[in-house]
Protein backbone atom coordinates (compact mmCIF):
# COMPACT_ATOMS: atom_id res chain seq x y z
CA UNK A 1 0.00 0.00 0.00
CA UNK A 2 1.30 2.96 -0.94
CA UNK A 3 1.88 6.04 1.82
CA UNK A 4 1.43 9.37 0.64
CA UNK A 5 3.69 12.49 2.07
CA UNK A 6 2.36 14.79 4.62
CA UNK A 7 1.18 17.70 2.27
CA UNK A 8 3.16 21.16 2.35
CA UNK A 9 1.48 24.57 3.02
CA UNK A 10 1.64 25.27 -0.67
CA UNK A 11 -0.71 22.41 -1.17
CA UNK A 12 -3.57 23.25 1.44
CA UNK A 13 -3.04 27.08 -0.48
CA UNK A 14 -3.74 25.28 -3.28
CA UNK A 15 -6.74 22.63 -2.08
CA UNK A 16 -8.36 25.74 -0.97
CA UNK A 17 -7.68 27.75 -3.71
CA UNK A 18 -9.10 25.16 -5.88
CA UNK A 19 -11.98 24.52 -3.59
CA UNK A 20 -12.86 28.47 -3.59
CA UNK A 21 -12.52 28.57 -7.68
CA UNK A 22 -9.35 31.55 -6.77
CA UNK A 23 -9.69 34.73 -4.99
CA UNK A 24 -10.68 36.67 -8.07
CA UNK A 25 -13.19 34.40 -9.91
CA UNK A 26 -14.35 32.73 -6.49
CA UNK A 27 -15.65 34.97 -3.63
CA UNK A 28 -14.65 38.21 -4.36
CA UNK A 29 -16.76 40.56 -6.36
CA UNK A 30 -19.96 37.67 -5.77
CA UNK A 31 -22.93 37.78 -3.83
CA UNK A 32 -23.13 34.91 -1.54
CA UNK A 33 -25.17 33.76 0.96
CA UNK A 34 -23.92 33.36 4.64
CA UNK A 35 -25.58 32.24 8.04
CA UNK A 36 -26.11 35.15 11.23
CA UNK A 37 -23.94 33.47 13.39
CA UNK A 38 -23.84 36.11 16.47
CA UNK A 39 -25.12 39.23 16.81
CA UNK A 40 -22.89 41.87 19.07
CA UNK A 41 -21.67 45.45 19.42
CA UNK A 42 -24.39 46.84 16.44
CA UNK A 43 -22.95 44.18 14.36
CA UNK A 44 -23.88 40.82 12.88
CA UNK A 45 -21.26 38.26 12.37
CA UNK A 46 -21.80 36.42 9.30
CA UNK A 47 -20.42 33.00 7.87
CA UNK A 48 -20.39 33.06 4.50
CA UNK A 49 -17.89 29.33 3.99
CA UNK A 50 -14.77 31.00 4.23
CA UNK A 51 -11.86 30.28 6.66
CA UNK A 52 -13.01 33.42 8.55
CA UNK A 53 -16.49 35.40 9.01
CA UNK A 54 -17.15 38.81 8.43
CA UNK A 55 -19.13 41.46 10.61
CA UNK A 56 -21.45 43.95 9.16
CA UNK A 57 -23.30 46.85 10.52
CA UNK A 58 -26.95 46.23 11.65
CA UNK A 59 -27.84 49.38 9.86
CA UNK A 60 -27.48 47.97 6.69
CA UNK A 61 -29.93 45.19 7.17
CA UNK A 62 -32.95 47.73 7.02
CA UNK A 63 -33.55 50.83 6.89
CA UNK A 64 -35.97 51.10 10.16
CA UNK A 65 -35.39 49.56 13.79
CA UNK A 66 -37.70 47.36 13.63
CA UNK A 67 -36.13 45.50 10.81
CA UNK A 68 -32.78 45.71 12.32
CA UNK A 69 -34.32 44.06 15.68
CA UNK A 70 -35.79 41.30 13.14
CA UNK A 71 -32.66 39.56 12.43
CA UNK A 72 -31.40 36.86 14.66
CA UNK A 73 -28.67 34.28 15.25
CA UNK A 74 -29.22 31.39 12.43
CA UNK A 75 -31.03 33.76 9.58
CA UNK A 76 -29.87 33.21 6.02
CA UNK A 77 -28.78 36.48 4.42
CA UNK A 78 -26.84 37.28 0.90
CA UNK A 79 -23.99 39.49 1.29
CA UNK A 80 -21.56 40.92 -0.99
CA UNK A 81 -18.03 40.01 -0.42
CA UNK A 82 -15.61 42.50 -1.16
CA UNK A 83 -12.53 40.87 0.26
CA UNK A 84 -11.69 37.58 1.23
CA UNK A 85 -9.61 38.62 4.19
CA UNK A 86 -8.81 42.22 4.99
CA UNK A 87 -5.22 42.51 7.72
CA UNK A 88 -7.30 41.68 10.36
CA UNK A 89 -8.04 37.98 9.17
CA UNK A 90 -11.60 38.74 8.55
CA UNK A 91 -13.93 38.86 5.40
CA UNK A 92 -14.84 42.31 4.31
CA UNK A 93 -18.70 41.66 3.90
CA UNK A 94 -21.56 44.00 2.41
CA UNK A 95 -25.26 43.96 2.85
CA UNK A 96 -26.03 47.48 1.17
CA UNK A 97 -23.99 45.92 -2.02
CA UNK A 98 -25.49 43.07 -1.66
CA UNK A 99 -28.69 44.89 -2.17
CA UNK A 100 -27.24 47.08 -4.67
CA UNK A 101 -25.91 44.09 -7.24
CA UNK A 102 -29.35 42.71 -6.51
CA UNK A 103 -31.88 45.45 -7.43
CA UNK A 104 -29.41 46.89 -10.31
CA UNK A 105 -30.08 42.92 -11.68
CA UNK A 106 -33.69 43.70 -10.91
CA UNK A 107 -34.14 47.03 -12.17
CA UNK A 108 -32.03 46.32 -15.42
CA UNK A 109 -35.19 43.81 -16.41
CA UNK A 110 -37.60 45.71 -15.23
CA UNK A 111 -36.07 48.83 -17.29
CA UNK A 112 -35.80 46.27 -20.44
CA UNK A 113 -39.62 45.76 -19.76
CA UNK A 114 -40.56 49.45 -19.68
CA UNK A 115 -42.29 48.62 -16.40
CA UNK A 116 -42.85 51.35 -13.27
CA UNK A 117 -40.44 50.50 -10.31
CA UNK A 118 -40.77 51.44 -6.23
CA UNK A 119 -38.51 53.61 -4.34
CA UNK A 120 -38.63 56.37 -1.40
CA UNK A 121 -37.33 59.74 -2.19
CA UNK A 122 -34.83 60.05 0.78
CA UNK A 123 -32.16 63.22 0.22
CA UNK A 124 -31.77 66.61 -1.89
CA UNK A 125 -29.12 66.98 -3.95
CA UNK A 126 -28.13 69.93 -6.80
CA UNK A 127 -30.82 69.79 -9.72
CA UNK A 128 -32.98 67.29 -7.66
CA UNK A 129 -33.58 64.43 -5.20
CA UNK A 130 -31.86 61.10 -4.94
CA UNK A 131 -33.71 58.03 -4.57
CA UNK A 132 -33.70 54.76 -2.93
CA UNK A 133 -34.85 51.60 -5.29
CA UNK A 134 -34.34 48.59 -2.94
CA UNK A 135 -30.57 49.41 -2.69
CA UNK A 136 -29.69 51.06 -5.57
CA UNK A 137 -29.87 55.07 -5.84
CA UNK A 138 -31.23 57.01 -8.68
CA UNK A 139 -31.15 60.49 -9.12
CA UNK A 140 -34.96 62.21 -9.73
CA UNK A 141 -34.18 65.52 -11.39
CA UNK A 142 -36.48 68.77 -9.86
CA UNK A 143 -38.51 68.81 -13.22
CA UNK A 144 -39.62 65.01 -12.95
CA UNK A 145 -41.53 65.66 -9.14
CA UNK A 146 -44.60 66.05 -10.83
CA UNK A 147 -46.83 67.27 -13.57
CA UNK A 148 -46.63 71.10 -12.42
CA UNK A 149 -43.67 72.43 -10.39
CA UNK A 150 -43.74 71.63 -6.60
CA UNK A 151 -42.37 73.88 -3.89
CA UNK A 152 -42.66 71.75 -0.91
CA UNK A 153 -41.23 67.93 -1.53
CA UNK A 154 -41.44 67.16 2.00
CA UNK A 155 -44.52 65.08 2.07
CA UNK A 156 -43.47 62.93 -0.60
CA UNK A 157 -39.97 62.19 1.81
CA UNK A 158 -39.70 58.77 2.37
CA UNK A 159 -42.69 57.61 1.14
CA UNK A 160 -43.29 53.97 -0.93
CA UNK A 161 -44.35 55.46 -4.52
CA UNK A 162 -43.65 54.58 -7.94
CA UNK A 163 -41.13 55.42 -10.78
CA UNK A 164 -39.79 55.50 -14.26
CA UNK A 165 -36.82 54.78 -15.34
CA UNK A 166 -35.81 56.92 -17.95
CA UNK A 167 -31.50 56.35 -18.42
CA UNK A 168 -29.79 53.77 -16.39
CA UNK A 169 -25.71 52.81 -16.73
CA UNK A 170 -24.57 50.04 -14.34
CA UNK A 171 -21.28 50.65 -15.34
CA UNK A 172 -20.79 54.27 -14.74
CA UNK A 173 -23.69 53.44 -11.72
CA UNK A 174 -26.41 56.15 -12.78
CA UNK A 175 -30.15 55.85 -12.87
CA UNK A 176 -32.62 58.34 -13.85
CA UNK A 177 -36.04 58.35 -13.02
CA UNK A 178 -39.73 60.17 -13.03
CA UNK A 179 -42.16 60.87 -11.26
CA UNK A 180 -43.98 62.79 -13.29
CA UNK A 181 -44.14 60.25 -16.39
CA UNK A 182 -46.29 57.72 -14.04
CA UNK A 183 -48.27 60.87 -12.72
CA UNK A 184 -49.26 61.51 -16.63
CA UNK A 185 -49.24 57.73 -17.57
CA UNK A 186 -52.31 57.79 -15.13
CA UNK A 187 -53.44 60.81 -15.66
CA UNK A 188 -53.79 60.23 -19.43
CA UNK A 189 -55.74 56.48 -18.32
CA UNK A 190 -58.17 58.34 -16.01
CA UNK A 191 -58.81 61.70 -18.73
CA UNK A 192 -59.93 58.48 -21.22
CA UNK A 193 -62.03 56.71 -18.82
CA UNK A 194 -63.73 60.19 -17.80
CA UNK A 195 -63.83 61.22 -21.13
CA UNK A 196 -65.52 58.12 -22.58
CA UNK A 197 -68.74 59.12 -19.61
CA UNK A 198 -68.56 62.49 -21.24
CA UNK A 199 -70.64 63.40 -24.13
CA UNK A 200 -71.26 66.84 -26.26
CA UNK A 201 -74.02 69.13 -25.29
CA UNK A 202 -74.24 67.71 -21.74
CA UNK A 203 -74.82 69.74 -18.94
CA UNK A 204 -72.40 68.74 -15.75
CA UNK A 205 -70.50 71.06 -12.77
CA UNK A 206 -67.24 71.63 -12.29
CA UNK A 207 -65.09 73.46 -9.85
CA UNK A 208 -63.08 76.59 -11.37
CA UNK A 209 -59.25 76.11 -10.76
CA UNK A 210 -57.60 78.73 -12.24
CA UNK A 211 -58.52 81.69 -13.89
CA UNK A 212 -56.18 83.40 -16.91
CA UNK A 213 -56.49 86.15 -19.57
CA UNK A 214 -58.51 83.93 -22.25
CA UNK A 215 -60.61 81.81 -19.81
CA UNK A 216 -61.04 79.44 -16.68
CA UNK A 217 -60.23 75.61 -16.20
CA UNK A 218 -62.76 74.05 -14.98
CA UNK A 219 -62.32 70.79 -12.80
CA UNK A 220 -65.57 68.14 -14.20
CA UNK A 221 -63.98 65.50 -11.21
CA UNK A 222 -60.92 64.14 -12.27
CA UNK A 223 -60.64 66.12 -16.13
CA UNK A 224 -60.26 69.63 -16.63
CA UNK A 225 -62.35 71.62 -19.34
CA UNK A 226 -62.04 74.94 -20.92
CA UNK A 227 -64.22 77.79 -20.28
CA UNK A 228 -63.68 80.40 -22.87
CA UNK A 229 -64.09 83.61 -22.38
CA UNK A 230 -66.06 84.13 -25.00
CA UNK A 231 -68.75 81.55 -23.75
CA UNK A 232 -69.27 82.75 -20.62
CA UNK A 233 -71.90 84.95 -21.67
CA UNK A 234 -73.54 86.66 -24.58
CA UNK A 235 -72.37 89.76 -23.16
CA UNK A 236 -68.58 91.53 -23.67
CA UNK A 237 -66.94 89.80 -20.60
CA UNK A 238 -63.44 91.79 -20.80
CA UNK A 239 -61.84 89.54 -18.06
CA UNK A 240 -63.14 86.13 -16.57
CA UNK A 241 -62.78 87.47 -13.05
CA UNK A 242 -65.62 89.31 -13.89
CA UNK A 243 -68.29 86.15 -14.19
CA UNK A 244 -66.27 83.62 -12.02
CA UNK A 245 -63.71 83.21 -9.39
CA UNK A 246 -61.43 80.46 -8.25
CA UNK A 247 -63.36 77.66 -6.41
CA UNK A 248 -66.82 78.64 -7.26
CA UNK A 249 -68.88 75.65 -8.41
CA UNK A 250 -70.42 76.46 -11.95
CA UNK A 251 -72.57 74.64 -13.63
CA UNK A 252 -71.22 74.36 -18.00
CA UNK A 253 -72.04 72.84 -20.81
CA UNK A 254 -69.89 70.36 -22.77
CA UNK A 255 -69.13 72.02 -26.04
CA UNK A 256 -66.92 70.15 -27.76
CA UNK A 257 -64.55 67.10 -27.26
CA UNK A 258 -61.19 66.42 -28.96
CA UNK A 259 -60.55 63.02 -29.40
CA UNK A 260 -57.34 62.98 -30.26
CA UNK A 261 -56.28 65.57 -27.87
CA UNK A 262 -58.54 65.01 -25.33
CA UNK A 263 -59.73 68.68 -24.50
CA UNK A 264 -62.68 69.38 -23.40
CA UNK A 265 -64.39 72.78 -24.36
CA UNK A 266 -67.15 74.33 -22.38
CA UNK A 267 -69.85 77.07 -22.25
CA UNK A 268 -72.07 78.72 -19.97
CA UNK A 269 -73.92 81.20 -22.25
CA UNK A 270 -74.98 78.13 -24.45
CA UNK A 271 -77.52 77.41 -21.12
CA UNK A 272 -78.75 80.68 -21.69
CA UNK A 273 -81.45 81.84 -23.89
CA UNK A 274 -80.03 83.41 -26.95
CA UNK A 275 -80.54 87.34 -27.29
CA UNK A 276 -79.92 87.51 -31.04
CA UNK A 277 -83.06 85.12 -31.90
CA UNK A 278 -85.19 87.80 -33.47
CA UNK A 279 -82.84 90.70 -33.45
CA UNK A 280 -83.89 91.97 -36.95
CA UNK A 281 -87.47 92.30 -35.88
CA UNK A 282 -86.43 93.62 -32.62
CA UNK A 283 -83.87 96.36 -34.41
CA UNK A 284 -84.99 97.37 -37.84
CA UNK A 285 -83.04 98.89 -40.59
CA UNK A 286 -83.72 102.90 -39.98
CA UNK A 287 -84.89 102.64 -36.19
CA UNK A 288 -82.82 105.01 -33.78
CA UNK A 289 -81.93 103.64 -29.93
CA UNK A 290 -79.79 104.21 -27.32
CA UNK A 291 -77.11 102.03 -26.25
CA UNK A 292 -74.07 102.29 -23.82
CA UNK A 293 -70.23 102.24 -25.45
CA UNK A 294 -68.22 99.14 -24.37
CA UNK A 295 -65.51 99.35 -26.41
CA UNK A 296 -63.03 101.97 -28.31
CA UNK A 297 -61.12 100.76 -31.10
CA UNK A 298 -58.94 102.58 -33.83
CA UNK A 299 -61.65 101.86 -36.59
CA UNK A 300 -64.71 102.27 -34.30
CA UNK A 301 -67.00 101.56 -31.48
CA UNK A 302 -69.05 98.83 -30.08
CA UNK A 303 -72.18 100.07 -28.84
CA UNK A 304 -73.89 97.30 -26.49
CA UNK A 305 -78.24 97.68 -26.91
CA UNK A 306 -79.07 95.22 -24.54
CA UNK A 307 -77.05 92.56 -22.41
CA UNK A 308 -75.70 89.95 -24.72
CA UNK A 309 -76.40 92.32 -28.53
CA UNK A 310 -73.14 94.45 -29.69
CA UNK A 311 -73.39 97.00 -32.64
CA UNK A 312 -70.32 98.56 -34.33
CA UNK A 313 -70.38 102.33 -35.12
CA UNK A 314 -67.80 102.19 -37.79
CA UNK A 315 -65.62 105.52 -37.28
CA UNK A 316 -66.73 106.69 -40.62
CA UNK A 317 -70.39 106.75 -39.28
CA UNK A 318 -69.49 109.17 -35.83
CA UNK A 319 -69.50 112.50 -37.34
CA UNK A 320 -71.07 114.61 -39.95
CA UNK A 321 -68.24 117.21 -39.74
CA UNK A 322 -65.13 115.28 -37.77
CA UNK A 323 -63.66 113.34 -40.38
CA UNK A 324 -60.49 111.04 -39.82
CA UNK A 325 -60.36 111.37 -35.64
CA UNK A 326 -60.53 108.87 -33.51
CA UNK A 327 -63.46 107.42 -32.15
CA UNK A 328 -62.11 108.28 -28.96
CA UNK A 329 -62.31 111.89 -28.96
CA UNK A 330 -65.87 111.92 -29.95
CA UNK A 331 -67.40 109.10 -27.58
CA UNK A 332 -66.31 107.89 -24.51
CA UNK A 333 -66.71 104.39 -22.57
CA UNK A 334 -69.94 103.41 -20.64
CA UNK A 335 -71.14 106.90 -22.30
CA UNK A 336 -74.96 106.43 -22.81
CA UNK A 337 -75.38 107.31 -27.27
CA UNK A 338 -78.22 107.16 -29.31
CA UNK A 339 -77.69 105.37 -32.60
CA UNK A 340 -79.72 104.46 -35.99
CA UNK A 341 -79.53 100.51 -37.03
CA UNK A 342 -77.88 100.58 -40.64
CA UNK A 343 -77.71 96.84 -41.19
CA UNK A 344 -78.48 93.32 -39.10
CA UNK A 345 -76.75 90.10 -39.81
CA UNK A 346 -78.23 87.61 -38.02
CA UNK A 347 -76.25 84.91 -39.04
CA UNK A 348 -73.11 86.73 -38.50
CA UNK A 349 -74.33 88.17 -35.16
CA UNK A 350 -73.25 92.17 -36.25
CA UNK A 351 -75.23 95.45 -35.90
CA UNK A 352 -74.37 97.96 -37.85
CA UNK A 353 -74.83 101.04 -36.13
CA UNK A 354 -74.68 105.11 -37.09
CA UNK A 355 -74.10 107.73 -34.66
CA UNK A 356 -74.75 110.80 -36.80
CA UNK A 357 -77.70 108.92 -38.55
CA UNK A 358 -79.01 109.72 -35.85
CA UNK A 359 -78.51 113.50 -35.62
CA UNK A 360 -79.61 115.91 -38.24
CA UNK A 361 -77.49 116.82 -41.29
CA UNK A 362 -76.14 119.59 -40.73
CA UNK A 363 -75.77 120.91 -44.31
CA UNK A 364 -79.86 120.39 -44.51
CA UNK A 365 -80.30 122.32 -41.21
CA UNK A 366 -77.99 125.06 -42.22
CA UNK A 367 -79.81 125.51 -45.40
CA UNK A 368 -83.23 125.43 -43.63
CA UNK A 369 -81.90 128.13 -41.25
CA UNK A 370 -79.42 130.38 -43.75
CA UNK A 371 -81.00 130.55 -46.80
CA UNK A 372 -79.43 131.74 -50.16
CA UNK A 373 -78.89 135.08 -49.97
CA UNK A 374 -78.58 135.40 -46.07
CA UNK A 375 -75.44 136.77 -43.92
CA UNK A 376 -73.59 134.36 -42.04
CA UNK A 377 -70.78 135.73 -39.55
CA UNK A 378 -67.90 132.99 -38.95
CA UNK A 379 -64.01 132.68 -38.13
CA UNK A 380 -61.57 132.50 -40.85
CA UNK A 381 -60.17 128.63 -39.65
CA UNK A 382 -57.89 128.25 -42.92
CA UNK A 383 -57.14 130.26 -46.22
CA UNK A 384 -55.39 128.24 -49.21
CA UNK A 385 -54.64 129.23 -52.57
CA UNK A 386 -58.11 129.40 -53.71
CA UNK A 387 -60.24 131.04 -51.09
CA UNK A 388 -60.91 131.00 -47.63
CA UNK A 389 -62.71 128.74 -44.98
CA UNK A 390 -65.01 130.19 -42.81
CA UNK A 391 -66.28 128.05 -39.52
CA UNK A 392 -70.56 128.71 -39.44
CA UNK A 393 -73.03 128.01 -36.88
CA UNK A 394 -73.58 124.22 -36.89
CA UNK A 395 -70.24 123.15 -36.54
CA UNK A 396 -69.84 123.55 -40.77
CA UNK A 397 -67.77 125.48 -42.88
CA UNK A 398 -68.25 127.73 -45.57
CA UNK A 399 -65.58 128.65 -48.88
CA UNK A 400 -65.80 131.90 -50.01
CA UNK A 401 -63.79 131.49 -53.63
CA UNK A 402 -61.03 134.25 -54.26
CA UNK A 403 -63.11 135.89 -56.86
CA UNK A 404 -65.65 135.87 -54.31
CA UNK A 405 -63.31 138.16 -51.67
CA UNK A 406 -63.74 141.45 -53.07
CA UNK A 407 -64.28 143.60 -56.44
CA UNK A 408 -61.72 145.02 -58.56
CA UNK A 409 -58.93 143.50 -57.39
CA UNK A 410 -57.37 139.82 -58.35
CA UNK A 411 -58.16 136.88 -56.47
CA UNK A 412 -54.84 136.92 -55.27
CA UNK A 413 -54.69 140.04 -53.93
CA UNK A 414 -57.98 139.56 -52.13
CA UNK A 415 -56.45 136.63 -50.11
CA UNK A 416 -53.73 138.74 -48.99
CA UNK A 417 -56.42 141.08 -47.39
CA UNK A 418 -57.15 138.24 -44.63
CA UNK A 419 -55.99 136.11 -41.90
CA UNK A 420 -56.59 132.99 -40.11
CA UNK A 421 -58.55 133.66 -37.08
CA UNK A 422 -60.59 136.92 -38.51
CA UNK A 423 -63.99 136.79 -37.78
CA UNK A 424 -65.65 138.15 -41.53
CA UNK A 425 -69.46 138.15 -42.63
CA UNK A 426 -70.28 136.43 -46.16
CA UNK A 427 -73.52 136.26 -47.79
CA UNK A 428 -74.73 132.66 -48.71
CA UNK A 429 -74.46 131.52 -52.33
CA UNK A 430 -75.10 128.31 -52.60
CA UNK A 431 -75.70 125.00 -50.40
CA UNK A 432 -75.08 121.57 -51.69
CA UNK A 433 -76.51 119.26 -49.13
CA UNK A 434 -75.19 115.93 -51.19
CA UNK A 435 -71.96 116.96 -51.14
CA UNK A 436 -71.67 119.25 -48.23
CA UNK A 437 -70.72 121.87 -49.60
CA UNK A 438 -71.88 126.01 -48.20
CA UNK A 439 -70.73 128.66 -51.27
CA UNK A 440 -69.84 132.15 -49.54
CA UNK A 441 -69.50 135.35 -51.19
CA UNK A 442 -67.95 138.25 -49.38
CA UNK A 443 -67.93 141.31 -52.24
CA UNK A 444 -71.97 140.53 -53.02
CA UNK A 445 -72.10 142.33 -49.39
CA UNK A 446 -70.11 145.38 -50.80
CA UNK A 447 -72.28 148.73 -51.84
CA UNK A 448 -73.59 148.02 -55.05
CA UNK A 449 -73.31 144.78 -55.40
CA UNK A 450 -75.86 142.47 -56.39
CA UNK A 451 -78.83 140.80 -54.67
CA UNK A 452 -78.09 137.13 -53.76
CA UNK A 453 -80.83 136.20 -55.84
CA UNK A 454 -80.26 137.85 -59.46
CA UNK A 455 -77.63 138.65 -61.30
CA UNK A 456 -74.88 141.55 -61.48
CA UNK A 457 -77.05 144.34 -61.97
CA UNK A 458 -80.37 143.28 -61.53
CA UNK A 459 -80.04 140.85 -64.56
CA UNK A 460 -81.99 137.30 -64.75
CA UNK A 461 -82.00 134.06 -66.07
CA UNK A 462 -83.42 134.63 -70.05
CA UNK A 463 -83.44 138.64 -69.79
CA UNK A 464 -82.40 140.01 -73.10
CA UNK A 465 -80.31 143.17 -73.26
CA UNK A 466 -77.83 145.27 -75.38
CA UNK A 467 -74.12 144.84 -74.16
CA UNK A 468 -71.44 146.01 -75.67
CA UNK A 469 -67.68 144.33 -76.18
CA UNK A 470 -65.34 145.21 -73.98
CA UNK A 471 -62.47 142.68 -75.30
CA UNK A 472 -62.49 140.03 -78.01
CA UNK A 473 -60.82 136.83 -76.86
CA UNK A 474 -60.27 133.73 -78.82
CA UNK A 475 -62.46 131.89 -76.67
CA UNK A 476 -65.48 134.68 -77.11
CA UNK A 477 -66.10 138.09 -76.00
CA UNK A 478 -66.14 139.70 -73.03
CA UNK A 479 -68.79 142.05 -72.81
CA UNK A 480 -71.08 144.71 -70.93
CA UNK A 481 -74.36 145.27 -70.10
CA UNK A 482 -75.91 148.42 -71.05
CA UNK A 483 -73.74 151.39 -70.68
CA UNK A 484 -72.47 150.83 -66.71
CA UNK A 485 -74.11 147.27 -66.23
CA UNK A 486 -72.76 143.94 -65.17
CA UNK A 487 -69.80 142.52 -67.56
CA UNK A 488 -70.10 139.22 -68.50
CA UNK A 489 -68.54 136.96 -70.86
CA UNK A 490 -70.32 135.55 -74.55
CA UNK A 491 -68.03 131.97 -75.06
CA UNK A 492 -67.34 131.64 -78.97
CA UNK A 493 -70.22 128.80 -79.29
CA UNK A 494 -72.87 131.22 -78.34
CA UNK A 495 -72.30 133.99 -80.55
CA UNK A 496 -74.13 132.12 -83.19
CA UNK A 497 -76.01 129.26 -84.67
CA UNK A 498 -73.82 128.97 -87.83
CA UNK A 499 -70.49 127.95 -87.32
CA UNK A 500 -69.17 131.39 -89.44
CA UNK A 501 -70.71 133.14 -86.85
CA UNK A 502 -68.79 131.81 -83.88
CA UNK A 503 -65.59 133.59 -85.08
CA UNK A 504 -64.93 136.42 -81.95
CA UNK A 505 -62.50 138.19 -85.04
CA UNK A 506 -65.44 139.22 -86.81
CA UNK A 507 -66.71 141.58 -83.52
CA UNK A 508 -64.60 144.25 -82.52
CA UNK A 509 -64.35 146.50 -79.54
CA UNK A 510 -66.84 149.07 -78.89
CA UNK A 511 -69.40 147.05 -80.93
CA UNK A 512 -73.16 146.46 -79.57
CA UNK A 513 -75.29 143.55 -80.21
CA UNK A 514 -78.34 142.13 -77.92
CA UNK A 515 -77.81 138.51 -75.85
CA UNK A 516 -79.65 136.65 -73.79
CA UNK A 517 -78.63 135.94 -70.01
CA UNK A 518 -78.22 132.09 -69.87
CA UNK A 519 -77.15 131.33 -66.38
CA UNK A 520 -74.30 133.13 -63.58
CA UNK A 521 -70.98 131.98 -62.92
CA UNK A 522 -70.23 131.32 -58.59
CA UNK A 523 -69.91 135.45 -58.40
CA UNK A 524 -73.26 136.10 -59.88
CA UNK A 525 -71.05 137.39 -62.76
CA UNK A 526 -73.72 136.73 -66.11
CA UNK A 527 -73.35 134.62 -69.16
CA UNK A 528 -74.50 135.99 -72.25
CA UNK A 529 -75.68 134.36 -75.56
CA UNK A 530 -76.83 135.32 -78.55
CA UNK A 531 -77.36 131.83 -80.14
CA UNK A 532 -80.23 131.58 -77.01
CA UNK A 533 -81.28 134.68 -78.28
CA UNK A 534 -81.75 133.41 -81.75
CA UNK A 535 -83.44 130.45 -80.91
CA UNK A 536 -86.08 132.22 -78.76
CA UNK A 537 -87.08 134.95 -81.13
CA UNK A 538 -87.33 131.77 -83.84
CA UNK A 539 -89.37 129.94 -81.25
CA UNK A 540 -91.32 132.70 -80.89
CA UNK A 541 -92.15 133.54 -84.44
CA UNK A 542 -93.05 129.91 -85.20
CA UNK A 543 -96.03 130.32 -82.89
CA UNK A 544 -96.92 133.66 -83.96
CA UNK A 545 -97.40 132.19 -87.61
CA UNK A 546 -99.27 129.46 -85.90
CA UNK A 547 -102.24 131.43 -84.55
CA UNK A 548 -101.96 134.75 -87.06
CA UNK A 549 -104.50 135.08 -89.55
CA UNK A 550 -102.64 137.73 -92.05
CA UNK A 551 -101.65 135.05 -94.40
CA UNK A 552 -97.95 135.83 -93.97
CA UNK A 553 -95.69 132.63 -95.19
CA UNK A 554 -93.42 131.06 -92.34
CA UNK A 555 -90.87 132.29 -94.69
CA UNK A 556 -91.53 136.01 -94.45
CA UNK A 557 -91.74 135.81 -90.26
CA UNK A 558 -88.41 134.43 -90.22
CA UNK A 559 -87.12 137.01 -92.37
CA UNK A 560 -88.79 139.94 -90.28
CA UNK A 561 -87.06 137.90 -86.96
CA UNK A 562 -84.33 137.73 -88.82
CA UNK A 563 -83.32 141.47 -89.83
CA UNK A 564 -83.81 142.19 -85.50
CA UNK A 565 -79.85 140.29 -84.95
Amino acid sequence: MATTANPTRDDFAKLLDEQLGGAEGGFEGRVVKGTVTAIENGMAVIDVGLKSEGRISLREFARGEEDQQNLSVGDEVEVFVDRVENAEGEAMLSRDRARREAAWDKLESEFGEGKRVEGRIFGRVKGGFTVDLDGAVAFLPGSQVDIRPVRDVTPLMDMPQPFQILKMDRRRGNIVVSRRAVLEETRAEQRSELIDKLSEGQVIDGVVKNITDYGAFVDLGGIDGLLHVTDMSYKRVNHPSEVINIGDTVTVQIVRINADTQRISLGMKQLESDPWEGVAAKYPVGSTVKGTVTNITEYGAFVELEPGIEGLVHVSEMSWTKKNVHPGKIVSTSQEVEVMVLEVDSDKRRISLGLKQAQRNPWEEFAEQHPVGSTVEGEVKNATEFGLFIGLPGDVDGMVHMSDIAWGISGEDALALHRKGEEVQAIVLDVDVEKERISLGMKQLEKGAPAAGNGAGGLKRNDVVTVTVLEVRDGGLEVQAGDDGATGFIKRSDLGRDRDEQRPDRFQAGQKLDAMVIGFDRSKKPNFSVKARQIAEEKQAVEQYGSSDSGASLGDILGEALKKQ
